[in-house]
């Protein structure tokens, strides 16, 4: 018989007995189908590999620390220059994350950008696909600044015009840009971890702008570190070669440096620097799909093995009327083939739905989802799972017939079914087998759920009831003017109980990254007086709106303020307060009152910040980190270009959202809106990633 025989033959006796053929068929579609969905996911954010020439040749390079001091995450403009010459690497380029504002006249929108040097495109090997890159030209001319964007951001504000080369476009707080070339769609961003903590920092968003790293007097010195580095590697070289030739440059300008002792520089591929946060998510999930595929198969094995008990009279007389073992092995092995080729269809179908469900309810917490396509890969994917199906569940039965004994079974009768010794051991191990796989998941699936329920019962420190929080940008006009007018209006909006603006709510992200020197208190291992603490920016009854707690002291009052105007990034020489929490009174000065204490951002050079209130802990950066020292200064006195606006009603936050938006854009057009949510949405958003992985293995 072929091949086609025999499947045939398999099919018409398999449509005789539906039930079993139904059974097996849909319990290896749901192994089948859970490894296909994950498989899926793994292919669309681990293994396409981005839009880069040859990308496993990209690395990035960056500074480690040798010791127990904090070093900046970045190099300076002179350091790099100098691995240009580098015979490991074939071209070098410096890079950074920025994000500003596309300033629109019925409101503005915030896309994030990148800080480019004129080679960064050669590095990558990224071409525009209209207009063309930089060139040195380009980082020197300061009277006619370029810019280059996104094929999203032209189709989504230039309507795809392919006449938008030469047109200028405004982004607030800086001078009016000419567009001189369109990049190719799906370009994401290299890691900037110096500005990681920015509440915009996205590494697995899509790149929106390039704009040549500054020139002229608005540039940092040559010196500052303030660039990311991405290399191509030459052709014959390794990571480790280039580890070992920038060792050597690095100490010779350490030399030079004394900030440079002791920060080697790293070099990582890009790729796998990229996957990092992905891999954390899916590995673990594609080990449970393996178990729930090999769970699958041994239920199929098992009922495959009890089917051959029924058939052993079957068997029989085929091998009397001259079916040799190979054959009876292959008939057999057909009949598991074409279960699982039916199992593998039905699967990748139930993957498909399972990844389209997924995709349109996780929203970020899988990294880089939106590139998770159904294709040829997950096609061959599920031919494969199925092929590995029928090893793993048929070729046990199939061997165990083409052992029978012809006598045996016919002298047997059609009627037996009942299991011999070696058959009771084979389908016993098959149990323990399921029960053991089925046992690891659901012990790890409860462990995780029990995990969740603890961190959901975690309390935060403050309320999230009836919370509503947007991001606001006032991108032109008078900045004071503006927050002040606008904290009033929305105050007296039906069903708005209170108001205030921060830099620093609860679990978006929002901080400074601030180092600041504590009067009376000195390290006990004498490393630099200066500790790093996040810095937060609140206007008067925040702490209050959020049911925070003064537990010494007093809170910001409209008097905690500027003789001048604020304005973003200025500085003042006024009487500046703050407001600590308890953990950093508690950790700084253990013996003593925190009232009325000094704070130096930096340094004892710049103006002291008097301490004039302890504030109840909160879980501000993560709901499962103990609370951690934070000191607050008044919104007045440090002036964030970019905050959120807290709005705590009466009644359904939802139902005031439309009217405080109208409010603000009556009052500055401009003015960008973003981010507009609940604080329960955003402490849901913060345990997104655990939730959604969980939820998954769960399933």
């Amino acid at each position: 018989m072929s091949f086609a025989d025999r499947l045939h033959g398999a099919f018409r006796l398999l449509r005789r007995h539906t039930g079993f053929a139904a059974h097996a068929v849909l319990m290896l579609a749901l192994g089948i189908g859970a490894t296909s969905a994950v498989f899926s996911l793994i292919h669309g954010a681990l293994l396409t590999p981005p839009p880069y020439v040859h990308p496993e040749r990209l690395v990035l390079i960056s500074p480690r620390a040798t010791t127990e001091r904090a070093v900046p995450q970045a190099w300076s403009q002179d350091q790099y220059e100098e691995w240009r010459d580098s015979e490991s690497l074939e071209s070098v380029a410096g890079y950074r994350w920025m994000f500003n504002f596309l300033v629109l006249e019925d409101g503005s929108e915030a896309p994030e950008g990148m800080l480019v040097t004129s080679q960064y495109f050669d590095v990558t090997g990224l071409a525009p696909e209209i207009g063309r890159a930089f060139s040195e030209s380009d980082v020197a001319n300061t009277e006619a600044p370029s810019i280059i964007i996104s094929h999203d951001l032209w189709q989504r504000q230039f309507d795809g015009d392919p006449s938008v080369v030469g047109r200028t476009v405004r982004l607030s707080r800086d001078a009016p840009r000419t567009v001189i070339g369109v990049m190719p769609p799906d370009v994401r961003f290299l890691p900037s971890p110096g500005v990681a903590a920015e509440p915009n920092y996205d590494l697995h968003a899509k790149v929106d702008y390039w704009i040549p790293i500054f020139a002229g007097p608005q540039a940092p010195p040559r010196t500052a570190p303030f660039l990311n580095v991405v290399a191509r590697l030459s052709d014959g070289f390794t990571v480790a070669e280039v580890e070992a030739e920038l060792a050597v440059i690095t100490a010779r300008q350490a030399q030079e440096n004394e900030a440079l002792r002791g920060v080697p520089a790293t070099a990582k591929p890009v790729t796998s620097v990229l996957n990092s946060d992905g891999r954390r998510i899916l590995l673990p999930l594609l080990v449970a799909a393996v178990l729930v595929l090999l769970i699958s198969c041994g239920n199929a094995a098992a009922l495959l093995l009890v089917r051959g008990l029924q058939r052993r009279h079957e068997y029989g007389v085929r091998s009397a009327i001259g079916a040799n073992r190979n054959a009876l092995f292959k008939h057999v092995l057909g009949e598991s083939l074409l279960l699982a080729v039916l199992g593998g269809a039905i699967g990748v179908a139930l993957g498909a739905v399972v990844v389209a469900l997924l995709k349109s309810i996780a929203g970020d917490a899988i990294p880089r989802l939106d590139a998770v396509t159904l294709g040829s890969p997950i096609l061959l994917f599920g031919v494969c799972a199925a092929l590995v199906a029928c090893a793993l569940a048929g070729f046990f039965p199939a061997w165990n017939a083409s052992r029978l004994d012809p006598v045996d079974a016919l002298r047997d009768g059609e009627s037996k079914t009942t299991a011999g010794r070696a058959h009771r051991r084979v389908l016993g191990g098959v149990l323990v087998l399921q029960m053991s796989l089925t046992l690891a998941l659901l012990v790890v699936a409860s462990l995780l759920v029990r995990t969740m329920h603890n961190v959901d019962a975690v309390e935060a420190g403050f309320d999230t009831n009836n919370v509503v929080t947007m991001s606001v940008t006032a991108v032109d006009g008078d900045w004071a003017d503006f927050h002040e007018r606008a904290l009033e209006r929305v105050s007296a909006l039906p069903g708005v109980d209170s108001a205030a603006f921060a830099w620093g709510v609860p679990l978006t992200g929002n901080n400074w990254g601030g180092r600041i020197e504590i009067e009376g208190y000195t390290p006990a291992d004498g490393s630099p007086p200066q500790v790093a603490v996040p810095l937060r920016a609140v206007t008067p009854g925040y702490f209050a709106l959020l049911g925070e707690t003064i537990e010494d002291g007093r809170d910001f009052t409209s008097l905690d303020r500027r003789t001048a105007p604020p304005q973003p990034n200025t500085a003042s020489a006024d009487r500046l307060v703050a407001i600590v929490n308890r953990t950093f009174a508690e950790r700084y000065w253990p013996n003593g009152n925190a009232i009325g204490r000094k704070l130096w951002r930096g340094s004892r050079e710049q103006p002291a910040l008097e301490v004039v209130g302890v504030v109840s802990d909160t879980r501000t950066n993560d709901l499962t980190r103990a609370p951690e020292p934070e000191v607050y200064m008044p919104l007045w006195q440090a002036a964030a270009f970019s905050k959120h606006l807290v709005v705590r009603s009466r009644v359904d936050p939802a139902s005031i959202t439309g009217a405080v938006q109208r409010e603000l854009k009556a009052l500055l057009p401009t003015v960008g809106i973003e981010a507009v949510q609940t604080l329960d949405d955003v402490r849901a958003s913060s345990l997104a990633p655990r939730t959604v992985g969980m939820g998954l293995l769960v399933a």
